[in-house]
C-alpha cells in the first residue's frame, strides 16, 4: 500500500482514526485480495478525490488483476446512473414511476470482467456510498444468493466508509480559493 501509504501520512492528527482505518480495513478479513481491492476501487471512483483513486489504483494493481480494476471503474460508473435514478424513483414513492421501465442500458452488470458476485459486491460499496436503499438491497441480495456472506458484505461496506472519510479527509485539506474563504477575524 505504497500510495495509499503516503496519503495517510499526509493527513492531519484530526483524521487519526481515519488514518489508521484506511490501513487496517485493506488487510485481511472475509473478503479476497480481488474483492478487497475492487471495492476501495470503486469507492475511491465514487468518492470523486482524484488523489484518493489515483493512490488506490496504483496500490490495486501491484495486488490484482487488470479485469478486476477495470470492473471497479465500470461498477462505479453504472452505479452513479443507476443509484440517481433509483433512489428517485424510491423517494419519490409513486408506483407509477415504478412501474415505468428504466431504458437505462446496464450490460456490463450482467457480463463483468471479473465474476458476478465480485461485481455485485463492488456496486453494493458504490451504492452505499450514494446512499441508494433499492440499490443496496438489491446487491445485497444478488451477493449472498451467489455464495457471499454477511461478513463479506459488511466487509465491502466499511472499506466503502473509509474510502469516503479518506475522500471527505483529503478534501478538507484542498487549498480552497482565497476569494471564498471569511475574513480573518
Amino acid at each position: 500500500m505504497k500510495h495509499l501509504d503516503l496519503l495517510r501520512d499526509a493527513m492531519p492528527d484530526w483524521a487519526r482514526d481515519v488514518k489508521l482505518n484506511l490501513q487496517s480495513v485493506l488487510q485481511g478479513g472475509a473478503l479476497t485480495p480481488a474483492q478487497r481491492w475492487g471495492v476501495a476501487v470503486a469507492s475511491a471512483v465514487a468518492s470523486r478525490n482524484a488523489a484518493l483513486r489515483d493512490a488506490t489504483v496504483a496500490d490495486a494493481r501491484a495486488e490484482v488483476d487488470a479485469a478486476v480494476i477495470d470492473d471497479a471503474f465500470a461498477a462505479a460508473s453504472l452505479m452513479a446512473m443507476n443509484n440517481v435514478y433509483y433512489r428517485f424513483r424510491h423517494l419519490i414513492e409513486k408506483p407509477s414511476y415504478s412501474e415505468k421501465p428504466a431504458r437505462l442500458r446496464m450490460n456490463r452488470l450482467v457480463k463483468p470482467a471479473t465474476t458476478k458476485v465480485d461485481f455485485e459486491l463492488f456496486s453494493l460499496a458504490v451504492s452505499a456510498i450514494n446512499a441508494c436503499e433499492a440499490c443496496l438491497k438489491a446487491h445485497e441480495k444478488v451477493a449472498l444468493d451467489g455464495g457471499l456472506t454477511e461478513d463479506h458484505v459488511h466487509d465491502a461496506v466499511r472499506i466503502a466508509a473509509v474510502i469516503q472519510a479518506a475522500a471527505v479527509t483529503l478534501d478538507a485539506l484542498a487549498p480552497t480559493a482565497p476569494a471564498a474563504l471569511p475574513p480573518a477575524q
